[in-house]
């Protein structure tokens, strides 16, 4: 169903669900101080109800209403950094629900740069609301970067009206979440990085003087950090390119159907596509290249694994919980 903005703000503000595109990936997006329009996001994806949403904020937004105690850091990464792919963990205030939060004490806030969601957060409740809204796809598939994308994966729900709408807004230009930093424990903790993403922990280093540490086990849980996540429905490996000939070669003459991922020269596969050798590039490619070689009847995605330098490190992380519950099928397929 194509709407206006206006309708579309209409439709949350009624407790229904939007699809709407964001620079990462498109969002399944609902009234963030609704726990029963949030509910419905769980109940369309299929998600576990302990695993929080990130709520989208528009430009200028009051962030007091969500955080009582707002740090000096998130000013200074606000700041620096919004619109764009950067979410922030903060103490949840007393009087917003914790259905956006899987029962926990802090919230996740962004501000998208996307002309359409900000348009969209503009309108809705006049720009003072907040649009809760993890990646429009059923939990655990790979996200979503085009509004096809979302109708391929929910066409059963807009037909009985449980999303009612999607709002197009092309391809997303980043290609993968943003990424994510606790700012909820800086007297114990620190920062923390919980999700890498187009921004880097040295770019966020730089603004608040900080390197953001790696995740703890106390960390607060955050969007799209299980250990299996983005996944498609072929299984999928990845492999250096050193090793990645042979294994292909090895494969195909077993009579495997392989289709291939990669950015460096390679043999032929069953089905492949190649991806520019430069992580933004990359990272806008990927999941829409996923999706395709999901869908060309192979037994097996295999992945030539990206570089391994800082620039990388969002891909990498993408392309590592894509691949975690296929673990072991390579040496199952070549019979070792």
């Amino acid at each position: 169903m194509s709407v206006s903005i206006t309708a579309a703000a209409a439709l949350l503000e009624a407790g229904a669900l939007v699809a709407f595109p964001t620079e990462t990936v498109y969002g399944l997006g609902a009234d963030a101080e609704n726990p029963q329009a949030v509910a419905r996001i769980y109940q369309a994806k299929g998600r576990p109800s302990d695993h929080p949403v990130i709520v989208h904020v528009a430009p200028g937004a009051d962030l007091a209403h969500w955080c009582d105690d707002l740090p000096p850091q998130a000013t200074q990464l606000v700041t620096a950094f919004w619109p764009g792919p950067l979410t922030l963990i903060v103490k949840r205030a007393a009087h917003i629900p914790d259905a956006v939060s899987g029962g926990q004490d802090t919230v996740g806030l962004r501000c998208p740069s996307h002309p359409v969601a900000i348009e969209l957060l503009a309108a809705f409740k006049g720009g003072k609301g907040g649009v809760a809204a993890p990646s429009a796809n059923k939990f655990g598939n790979v996200s979503p970067t085009t509004a096809q994308h979302v109708r391929d994966e929910f066409q059963a729900e807009l037909d009985s009206g449980l999303l009612g709408a999607v709002l197009d807004g092309g391809q997303s230009a980043v290609g993968i979440e943003s990424t994510i930093v606790d700012l909820s424990r800086l007297a114990t903790h620190g920062p923390v990085l919980l999700r890498p993403g187009h921004i880097s922990g040295e770019q966020i280093a730089a603004v608040i003087g900080q390197l953001p540490a790696l995740p703890d086990a106390a960390a607060p849980r955050a969007s799209g950090t299980l250990d299996s996540h983005y996944a498609p429905h072929t299984p999928v490996a990845m492999q250096h390119a050193d090793l990645l000939g042979e294994t292909l070669n090895q494969l195909l003459n077993a009579g495997r159907r392989v289709a291939l991922i990669h950015y460096s020269e390679m043999p032929p596969a069953s089905a492949s596509v190649r991806l520019a050798a430069d992580p933004a590039s990359y990272a806008h490619a990927l999941y829409a290249s996923l999706r395709t070689m999901d869908q060309v009847g192979a037994e097996l995605i295999l992945v030539e694994a990206p570089p391994t330098g800082a620039d990388w490190l969002g891909v990498n992380d993408r392309l590592r919980r894509a691949a975690f519950g296929s673990t072991g099928i390579l040496q199952q397929f070549l019979g070792l």
